[in-house]
């Protein structure tokens, strides 16, 4: 049973984890596209006295490495999160088991019944 319980602990602090990724990856894409829509045109001309490129370039880059940003928070933090919630959900509602593969049970034996000889 302590094993069990072990495991539970590990998940769950696993899947804190994965929930602050979460929350910390949407915070930077928010202050990402913030940024860019408060102050887009002062990044637009440092990044374009750096290396030359139009407004459409740069508005692309932008919004696909946002795109790839969002992606792999999804793909690397929340399905994961979603995954291990529900395995703990599934472990919190199964009964223990124990009471039916004891260690003391031999096989083709019920608990409880004697066999009279």
């Amino acid at each position: 049973m302590c094993n069990m319980s072990n495991t539970n602990e590990i998940l769950e602090v696993v899947s804190q984890v994965l929930i602050r990724c979460v929350v910390m990856g949407v915070v930077v894409l928010l202050f990402w596209w913030g940024g860019l829509a408060i102050m887009g045109d002062l990044v637009y001309g440092v990044h374009s006295k750096l290396t030359p490129m139009s407004r459409q370039q740069f508005n692309v880059i932008h919004y696909a490495g946002m795109l790839t940003t969002k992606a792999a928070e999804t793909l690397l933090f929340l399905f994961p999160y979603i995954a291990i919630r529900l395995v703990i959900k599934k472990r919190t509602k199964q009964p223990s088991n124990q009471a039916l593969h004891s260690d003391s049970a031999q096989p083709g034996v019920v608990e409880g019944v004697e066999e009279n000889k």
